[in-house]
């Protein structure tokens, strides 16, 4: 038996995305900044994928510029803000970013740019009174992750962007996680940018959304051709957008139904594994992802497994886990998440994520439950046997 819970990594291209990718790698192939009819083509492809992914946030047209990924996206926000100003400013993030924004502004603080990393509390929260308090006169942009990709922990967006933006900061939020399982609108969350992820949703790896508020300004990272409103140079690449496209309005139309789903199928899961007591579930069980379900291993006499151990046993059972967030786990490093909330090095290497998708049955969930008792169990025995 084979099952994959490991959603907030990848999911699977839908097969009306693949399809649509396969119509214009066949037929709509040409480049969609010609003038010729080869290029119409091509660009009339690329502007309904950008009416869809617009769809799915309540967006005008003109307000969706198509990147590579979220983390391009992620990266387009946060440099375009910085590369307008002459001098380094003052931003601020929360301590549990996702690496594609932690990192750039790292870059930026070589430079000189002053960063405030918002504390959160042992569920992995933002106090919106934090950032009340950190706003500063040179304050110019504020990002915050919507839904963290480790614990699943919504974030108080809204409150958050409201202080922003009375102050005149800009408000960026990644919502890679959010997107397709939760409604967003844009017109009323008080967002200035806001990046997406095709493979999030059941798209094509290789295609993403950076949401740019009407009137906010960017510098480009890439120059050339001017393409995606002169803030994305470079020849677009037209069939994963396409099926991007495809993959957010089905998004939008199944999430009423698709996202109390996976809430049912959540809370089961965290339910059925709620007596083990070495697993402590990570994140608030109240403001989180429907799909996202997360511990952290305690130790058991002293003893301690990590995430990586219990992902590769349960690879071994057939079922796919992640020990946080993919983009980190193949790192022996702790958690900084885990860190940012509180728990010691050595717990911070104890985090798992299991994350529930369009696949995932009750049957996958109880399966699941039944045998991450018996791996962990073996595995602590095995453990506490070599220590003797």
């Amino acid at each position: 038996m084979q099952i994959y819970l490991d959603y907030s990594a990848a999911t699977p291209p839908r097969e009306e995305a693949i399809a649509a990718m396969q119509a214009v790698m066949t037929q709509q192939w040409g480049n969609p900044s010609s003038l010729h009819h080869w290029g119409n083509r091509a660009a009339t492809v690329m502007e309904q994928a950008r009416l869809q992914v617009a769809d799915l946030l309540n967006a005008p047209l003109n307000a969706i510029v198509f990147t590579s990924g979220g983390t391009e996206a992620d990266n387009l926000a946060i440099m375009g803000v910085a590369r307008r100003y002459l001098q380094p400013q003052h931003l601020i993030i929360s301590s549990v970013e996702h690496s594609a924004i932690s990192e750039p502004v790292r870059a930026l603080e070589q430079w000189g740019w002053q960063v405030t990393r918002l504390p959160v509390n042992r569920q992995g929260l933002v106090n919106p009174l934090d950032l009340q308090a950190a706003l500063r006169d040179n304050t110019v942009l504020v990002s915050v992750i919507y839904g963290q990709s480790e614990i699943g922990a919504i974030q108080p967006i809204e409150a958050l962007g409201r202080i922003s933006r009375e102050h005149g900061a800009l408000f960026h939020t990644d919502a890679v996680q959010v997107a397709g399982r939760l409604p967003l609108n844009v017109q009323q969350l008080p967002v200035d940018l806001l990046s997406l992820s095709s493979h999030k949703l059941y798209g094509p790896q290789g295609a993403g959304a950076l949401y740019v508020r009407p009137g906010v300004e960017l510098e480009p990272l890439l120059r050339g051709g001017g393409q995606e409103m002169k803030l994305r140079s470079g020849t677009q690449a037209v069939p994963s957008i396409a099926g991007f496209g495809v993959a957010a309005e089905l998004a939008a139309r199944e999430m009423p139904t698709e996202t109390l789903r996976l809430m049912r199928l959540r809370d089961r899961l965290f339910d059925q594994l709620a007596d083990v007591p070495e697993l402590e579930p990570t994140g608030d069980l109240r403001s989180r992802l429907p799909h996202h379900v997360s511990f952290c291993i305690l130790p058991a006499d002293g003893e301690r497994v990590s995430g990586k151990t219990l992902v590769r046993r349960m690879n071994l059972a057939g079922i796919a886990i992640s020990a946080g967030s993919a983009c980190h786990s193949g790192k022996l490093n702790p958690s900084p998440i885990l860190q940012a909330m509180g728990y010691c090095d050595r717990t911070a290497k104890c985090g798992i994520r299991l994350s529930l998708g369009r696949q995932t049955t009750d049957a996958d969930i109880d399966w699941t439950a039944m045998v991450l008792r018996q791996v962990l169990q073996r595995a602590l025995s095995e453990l506490m046997v070599s220590q003797t």
